[in-house]
């Protein structure tokens, strides 16, 4: 039971956290596009923050497995309000050049705050659902994973609004005296040594020596990378040039996120219904994985026809959320799946590290290549970031399956 109190506690951490760091993505796109900044600045904006959060995920396993998951998520909760504050202090009368660079700063610092929070959280189920329950393992990683993209959805959503009623500097302040309070609060209220290896873990056991969470990490990347070339800086932009306002802009962003984080959700129920046999194993993530290649394509054919934009994108990416969201409780699953509780920090932290991989090649790419080629090109790109997913996942096992039956929302936890 108190393992149970423990882990809820590092989830409430984890959803206060989540909505500040959505609506601090909003506000930076929104805030520097107002300001005449062009796609490829923007998404450098973006760089430290993905590229800290890889070097996070690799050294932060570490740390976790010989400390416990307190210590990264009191230090992600810390970080993030130094972050928000640091950002509060950006001077317009800067050059750009200068701005940049603090900005990115920054951003590298909210980078490393989030995926600490978001290791602790994730660590932290594999500790308490007991061995051999992987229904349970499956349906708790899914809701989960469910719940912080909705609320992340809820954080895109807040920072809209908080920069058309408070300005910028006004935003930022209010985010991080709200983050002061969970931080206290769950001081307050955490202990143990939730997620502490048993063993001395050495610091050669970083890269991880598994293969399949090798493979999986692989696709992890490319599947990630695929969603962020088009989500980050490409979509934000297109919609602000077919005329939308800021709040449109986050609503439309917040609410794709808030639906992609319930279907997530329920993803055991999806693949009950939709998916192969009655298992999810390799075999599953990269009959999914090919199945979501068909989306981007055919939102460029609807694009190129000439269909009404605003709507093609409301009902193609509707599509592309639940699709994506399938492939991505999948993964989330099978990578505590196939690692043991005595290194899932180690392996969980090796997987998000690819994660982060994923999502600065998307931001990286998001911003040149709608630079070059318009937002048909990122979807084009996004085609060809989940084939090589897709690929990749050929060398899942079949094995480490979880039955669909034993995950019902129903049954047992």
């Amino acid at each position: 039971m108190n393992s149970i109190r423990s882990y809820a506690l590092v989830t409430g951490a984890y959803w206060g956290f989540t909505i500040t760091d959505g609506a601090l993505r909003m506000l930076v796109v929104l805030h520097f596009y107002k300001l005449g900044y062009d796609s490829v600045s923007i998404a450098f904006l973006f760089l430290f923050y993905e590229f800290f959060g890889i070097v996070t995920n690799l050294f932060g396993g570490w740390i976790a497995s010989r400390s416990g998951v307190k210590v990264t998520l009191y230090g992600g909760l810390a970080l993030q309000i130094f972050a928000l504050l640091m950002l509060a202090l950006l001077n317009p009368r800067w050059s750009e050049a200068i701005s940049v660079a603090y900005v990115m700063a920054a951003q590298a610092m909210s980078g490393i705050a989030k995926d600490l929070t978001k290791m602790s959280a994730k660590s932290a189920i594999k500790v308490i659902v007991p061995d051999g329950a992987d229904g349970a393992l499956f349906k708790w990683v899914a809701r989960l994973t469910g719940s912080k993209n909705a609320l992340k959805g809820v954080g895109f959503f807040v920072g809209g609004a908080l920069l058309e009623a408070f300005g910028f500097t006004g935003a930022l302040v209010g985010m991080a005296g709200a983050l002061v309070v969970v931080l206290l609060a769950t001081v307050a209220s955490l202990s143990g040594d939730l997620g502490r290896s048993k063993k001395k873990v050495k610091f050669t056991s970083l890269l991880s020596k598994s293969s399949e969470i090798n493979w999986l990490s692989a696709a992890r990347m490319f599947l990630f990378a695929s969603r962020d070339i088009w989500f980050v800086v490409g979509l934000p932009v297109f919609l602000s040039q077919l005329g939308w306002s800021f709040y449109s802009v986050g609503a439309f962003l917040a609410f794709w996120v808030i639906g992609y984080g319930f279907i997530q959700a329920a993803v055991p129920e999806i693949l009950r219904t939709f998916g192969r046999g009655d298992t999810v194993d390799g075999a599953a993530a990269r009959q999914w994985a090919f199945i979501l290649l068909i989306v981007p394509v055919g939102l460029v054919g609807a694009l190129r026809l000439g269909i009404n934009p605003g709507l093609t994108l409301m009902v193609g990416l509707a599509v592309f959320a639940v699709v994506f969201a399938v492939n991505s409780a999948i993964h989330s699953y099978l990578v505590l799946a196939y690692t043991d509780e005595d290194s899932v920090a180690l392996n969980v932290g090796f997987y998000y590290m690819a994660n982060a991989c994923g999502r600065l090649l998307g931001t990286l790419l998001s911003g040149v290549v709608f630079q070059f080629a318009g937002f048909q090109g990122c979807l084009l790109g996004s085609a060809a970031l989940i084939l090589a997913a897709a690929v990749l996942s050929l060398s899942l096992p079949r094995g480490h399956a979880v039955s669909l039956m034993a995950a019902d929302v129903g049954g047992s936890e």
